[in-house]
């Protein structure tokens, strides 16, 4: 059948493809095949018959056309092949039509319409009333799934532990299925009325088949938006634990037809510790299971948690391998320092980033800690109540995302190692225990040299890019100049590198200062002591230790992060951002977009004229009214009412808008990360599942319950009729074995 269509289209270059190459790297436009050829019935949307062979063509039009030099080359015809398949064309257009007037003379005989006998066709073969009441019964069954799902409603309801023996109660999902059977649903009461009290009324198994269906189907949405789309990019957030295995959230960016930017979850993908079988999972997820178009990513970035920086990593570069304009580019969700901190590979660091997590944490968990700590504050900025309000507003936010975490927490360290021995020395009945015990170990985490060395020497490293990382999540120009200022931040960090005896001890005697005011014994970490003990010769001072085991190779990795980040060709598309033009009116309208673009050249509708359409478009600007003003950003300029007659600007301001780093605009659009965060915190880790998980995140995408029903019963036939198992012919025997 490959060969048929190969030889349809006349593409003499795809002659010598085999069948596998032409399935995975080709495809073929529906408008190309005869209406009948086409299944619109099918529960997996518009699919092709298995006999379909494509027959639409105009194999003449593009000799006569001098905008069609770009496109594929179409084999030339001459006039007796052309004639040829004309008259192939009349032949079976006369067959088809033929059958279609014998299928319609066959239905005539037993179909006559009310007012006057007149033929009708039947679109559908009528369901037989059992058929039906399956339908209606799977259709209730997805309806409580779905409830369940938007409602955040685990399955599982009493954990078997908490009951008493011999006692049985129902799981959530029996529970609504039972309330709504009381209500009034004729199809469940007639289903169950005669099943024993005690027996499920649904099976674990069915309810996750259902339940993977649900998921897929509400997928389906967004992904169908994706594709319409064309150009998307790919989010990861930081590995979350799903009902005692780690995951990774998967978001996606794309433009929608409203011009909007937009980024939606669409699901969990199971997490591996070997990165290249991870590599390998993640694409075949999102090809195959998913089945997104990778040819069309523009960007790939990954949030993560301390410690899979590198693994993700390996992900990254294999996609990179196999999609070069996937460009690998840091989320503008996260701010850099704190992805920088992240990814350096030095196990002290990780340990500093989970205390400090823990920190934040707990004094939002508690308004009286925050009230305790605001005193503290208090009384150590007296002379400075500027500064301690300030610090007062910070510790009311996630102040651990911020670019100058590092520096917040310096200025904060007393103020806490005071506040959280406070706590866990009281003897009042203020605090809970609970509180109190995390207060102590807190406060001997944060008074650890170790803690204090590493994040002193953090703040000042990570100073150096503090500026640039702040512009990158700035207006749209701020991201645009930040891209020239990279080489002055490597240009820096290199000068720290070959000068690195002379920062380190600046950074060091910074740190044992903060020691020293904060009652910390100055020392070697205890691990480092206890291997040396042997080894007499070993005359290691501290200040030598971690400049050889924190200075120096965190800032080795900075340096390397920050060119593998912004690659040449990243640079060469926030270079593109002139585009917009308040940048342009920055530059004084004296922009050459045409070279950078040059990366993007396969995604414009109209390539050959972008160099003349570009020049009317900062004439357009350069020219305009008195009272009209620049847009500044490419929301504004996706939005504006001629965009339209600039294809290519368009083209290229869609792919630009899709890269990670640049900041979602409206922030309703944002919502899918929002809601991503908000199930986590509102979900036990226990009662996760990553099917609801998606209803709950997704809850305002339209559901299709016929679809799902009808893809239920195409892909499990046997659990449509009404089994055994769920309708017992002895009532009192099931009772008794229960």
């Amino acid at each position: 059948r490959c060969q048929r269509w190969v030889e349809n289209c006349r593409r003499a270059d795809l002659e010598d493809k085999t069948p596998d190459q032409l399935n995975k790297h080709y495809r073929l436009c529906a408008k190309h095949f005869e209406t009948s050829m086409i299944c619109r019935s099918s529960p997996y949307r518009t699919v092709l018959r298995d006999n379909a062979v494509p027959t639409i063509f105009d194999l003449t039009s593009h000799l006569n056309n001098p905008h069609s030099r770009h496109r594929k080359r179409i084999k030339e015809l001459s006039e007796d092949e052309i004639r040829t398949l004309k008259q192939q064309k009349i032949d079976e257009a006369f067959e088809r039509e033929q059958a279609t007037q014998e299928l319609n003379e066959s239905n005539a005989q037993n179909t006559v319409s009310e007012e006057g006998g007149e033929e009708q066709e039947e679109e559908a073969v009528p369901l037989t009333l059992e058929e039906r009441e399956n339908k209606d019964y799977l259709k209730s069954l997805f309806e409580i799934l779905i409830l369940m799902g938007k409602q955040n409603i685990p399955l599982d309801g009493h954990n078997v532990d908490e009951l008493p023996e011999g006692v049985f109660t129902s799981d959530n999902f029996q529970a609504l299925l039972e309330y709504r059977i009381n209500a009034g649903d004729e199809v469940l009461r007639k289903r169950f009325e005669m099943t024993a009290v005690n027996l499920e009324y649904c099976s674990k198994t069915q309810q996750k088949q259902m339940l993977e269906i649900c998921e897929s189907c509400v997928r389906e949405e967004t992904l169908r938006e994706v594709r319409d789309s064309h150009f998307f990019s790919i989010v990861t957030d930081e590995v979350v634990d799903i009902a005692g295995e780690e995951h990774l959230p998967v978001l996606v960016r794309f433009v929608d037809e409203s011009h909007n930017l937009r980024e939606e979850f669409i699901g969990f993908l199971p997490y591996e510790a070997d990165p290249e079988i991870l590599a390998v999972k993640f694409h075949t997820t999102i090809t195959e299971k998913w089945g997104l178009n990778m040819e069309y990513c523009r960007g790939q970035a990954y949030i993560v948690s301390s410690g899979f920086a590198s693994k993700m990593k390996v992900v990254a570069t294999r996609l990179l391998e196999k999609y070069p304009q996937a460009v690998y580019t840091l989320c503008s969700s996260c701010a850099l320092n704190v992805w920088l901190a992240k990814s350096i590979p030095v196990v002290g660091v990780s340990i500093a980033l989970g205390t400090i997590e823990e920190v934040c944490c707990l004094f939002n968990q508690s308004p009286q800690l925050l009230v305790e700590l605001d005193n503290t504050i208090s009384v150590l900025f007296q002379s400075n109540e500027e500064k301690g309000n300030e610090l007062k507003e910070i510790c009311r936010s996630q102040w651990t995302g911020r670019h100058d975490t590092f520096e917040v927490l310096v200025d904060l360290m007393q103020a806490f190692v005071l506040c959280l021995d406070g706590v866990s020395s009281d003897s009042s009945v203020r605090w809970s225990n609970f509180i109190a015990g995390r207060a102590f170990v807190l406060s001997s985490a944060l008074t650890d040299f170790d803690f204090i060395v590493t994040i002193v020497i953090l703040k000042n490293i990570l100073s150096f890019t503090r500026a640039f990382g702040k512009n990158l999540q700035g207006q749209t120009s701020d991201v645009f100049f930040a891209a020239s200022s990279l080489t002055a931040v490597l240009h820096s960090l290199n000068e720290v590198m070959e000068n690195i005896e002379v920062y380190h001890e600046f950074w060091f005697e910074e740190a044992t200062n903060l020691a020293t005011k904060l009652d910390v014994q100055i020392k070697l970490p205890g691990k480092f002591r206890r291997a040396q003990q042997g080894n007499l010769d070993s005359e290691v001072t501290s200040e030598n230790y971690y400049k050889e085991i924190l200075s120096v190779p965190a800032v080795e990795h900075i340096i390397q992060e920050l060119k593998d980040i912004f690659s040449e060709q990243h640079l060469k598309a926030l270079k593109c951002l002139s585009l917009v033009p308040s940048v342009m009116g920055q530059l004084k309208f004296n922009t050459s977009e045409e070279h950078h673009a040059d990366m993007y050249k396969n995604d414009l509708p109209n390539p050959d004229t972008l160099s003349a359409e570009l020049h009317c478009w900062r004439i357009k600007w350069k020219h305009r009214g008195k009272d009209i003003e620049l847009p500044a950003t490419i929301y504004e300029a996706l939005h504006l009412p001629d965009i339209k007659f600039f294809p290519n600007v368009y083209a290229l301001l869609k792919v630009l808008c899709i890269l990670p780093v640049m900041k979602v605009e409206n922030e309703k659009y944002e919502a899918g990360r929002k809601r991503l965060k908000a199930y986590l915190k509102n979900t036990l880790t226990e009662q996760r599942s990553s099917n609801l998980a998606l209803l709950n995140i997704n809850f305002d995408i339209k559901h299709d319950l016929d679809l799902m029903v009808d893809t239920y019963i195409k892909l499990y036939p046997d659990k449509v009729e009404f089994q055994e198992d769920f309708l017992p012919s002895n009532n009192s025997e099931v009772t008794e074995d229960a």
